[in-house]
């Protein structure tokens, strides 16, 4: 099993006040106290320690500037009201007074209305004087459930490396940002996708992913990474297992919703692609800096084409690699490519990335720093939209505001190279070099790991990692 403490230079200095390099509880033999275990705790402490930052708007009915100010911000209490959970309707079926529809994917508006079901049946019992408190609590409790299944699935993906999970549990922007919306649950999904990956059954690993799809389509693009390396090494029967998972647990719990209202069930959709720049894009970046300003019925063209540009980069560097990347790698590069070029970015998409980039680069110097740059993004939004569209508050300018966007873009940046350079470079990556057999390929790649190379650019492929090794020595 890898230690932090013992591998990671960081971790050695950092955590000496847990008992040094080996552990105080490893030292004298606690055997219940397993790594699993603490991580499940201290990711519980750590969400416990972001309810608690909350709980100033939470007392204050997250009234402005107040929200913004105390950093406390979040979208669930208002919707419960906003979208008709008060009232009982049914999410897409029935459309509000107004006529809106839930602008979330089906499995996101099943979670809410589960949440909106438990708070009418306290606020009968309980009579309390602000329901939307009650609705927020209810959903904190709830969205501990996927948190813990993403922490978890984190630990035992890869599985000499489970203490690698105490950075998801332990990330700033996840405290800050857990219950800001409903982000964590396509986690939990994914996170249980990749495990199932990693132990060879592609079929349920595609429908766990189809369902990460259905409670937020961003997980979508995750399936190009394995595309590229079924390409590689042509394990076509299990990148078609993956893709039929996906497809029909998607269609399951979609199809239903469709054929009720279609007209209700494609409003996210159409959401979406109608929206023009907003906040934390580098797109509104550059509009605040006075730069350049895309005009919104161009943006879904050029925002999608720089998109699919970065994927075809990522495309050949996989190809080109002389060793196979590991599949978490591409995928950490995809989403984080989406995130830089999408026309929004919210403070809480950084959770998209978490286990991903734990998974990419377990090193606690380069996610810190990648960590680092996001949290002065966190600070700033909320510190801008204190006086955005205000007179005479007081809050930071479009211009100091693109400064924070710029830190948390190069910060995203600074943490893809890295990867890329383990990608070109793989005596750099750690999960290829710490405590394993200097043959090891790909622990998470499931019918990855270890395969043939059948497709390369610029070099000859080779019959198996193991047979490069017997070359080289």
């Amino acid at each position: 099993m890898v230690v932090p403490t013992r591998a990671d230079p960081v971790a050695r200095h950092s955590l000496g006040w847990m008992g040094g390099p080996v552990g105080l509880w490893a030292r004298y033999g606690s055997s219940w106290l397993s790594p699993l275990r603490a991580v499940v705790a201290l990711t519980t402490l750590a969400y416990m320690l972001g309810y608690v930052l909350d709980l100033s708007c939470r007392n204050q009915l997250w009234r402005a500037p107040e929200r913004y100010e105390h950093l406390c911000y979040s979208d669930i209490p208002p919707l419960y009201f906003l979208r008709g959970f008060s009232d009982g309707l049914i999410p897409y079926v029935q459309a509000t007074a107004d006529g809106q529809h839930l602008e979330y994917p089906v499995l996101t508006g099943g979670f809410m209305q589960l949440a909106g079901m438990i708070t009418r049946g306290l606020k009968d019992v309980t009579s309390p004087r602000h329901v939307e408190v009650l609705f927020f609590d209810v959903n904190v409790v709830l969205l501990l459930i996927p948190l813990l299944v993403a922490v978890i699935a984190t630990a035992l993906t890869v599985r000499r490396r489970p203490w690698d999970a105490l950075l998801v549990a332990l990330a700033p922007t996840l405290i800050l940002g857990a219950t800001i919306n409903w982000d964590l649950l396509p986690l939990a999904f994914i996170g249980l996708g990749l495990l199932a990956w990693a132990r060879q059954h592609p079929f349920a690993a595609g429908v766990l992913l189809g369902l990460a799809v259905a409670a937020k389509f961003y997980p979508v693009i995750l399936l190009g990474g394995f595309l590229v390396l079924a390409l590689r090494t042509s394990r076509w029967r299990a990148f078609g297992l993956l893709l039929s998972g996906a497809a029909s647990s998607w269609l399951v719990v979609n199809l239903p919703v469709m054929f009720a209202n279609f007209e209700g069930w494609s409003y996210f959709y159409r959401f979406s692609s109608e929206r023009g720049e907003d906040f934390g894009s580098i797109w509104f970046m550059l509009s605040e800096a006075g730069i350049t300003t895309v005009p919104a019925d161009r943006l879904n063209v050029v925002a999608t084409g720089l998109f699919a540009l970065l994927c075809g980069g990522i495309a050949v560097l996989a190809l080109v690699a002389k060793r196979r990347p590991r599949l978490v790698s591409l995928l950490f590069l995809i989403v984080a490519a989406f995130a830089l070029t999408n026309k929004v970015y919210s403070p809480q998409y950084s959770l998209w990335l978490i286990p991903l980039a734990v998974m990419a680069r377990p090193r606690w110097r380069d996610f810190l720093i990648w960590q680092a740059g996001e949290v002065v993004y966190f600070l700033g939004i909320w510190w801008f939209l204190v006086a955005y569209g205000t007179e005479g508050q007081k809050g930071l300018t479009g211009q100091e505001y693109s400064v924070a966007i710029l830190i948390h873009v190069l910060a995203t940046v600074y943490l893809m190279a890295v990867v890329i350079r383990d990608i070109l470079r793989p005596e750099h990556d750690p999960v290829r070099t710490d405590g394993y057999p200097e043959d090891a390929d790909d622990p998470a790649g499931g019918p990855f790991d270890g395969a043939p190379d059948r497709l390369t650019i610029g070099h000859r492929a080779r019959d198996s990692v193991e047979a490069e090794d017997r070359v080289e020595a």
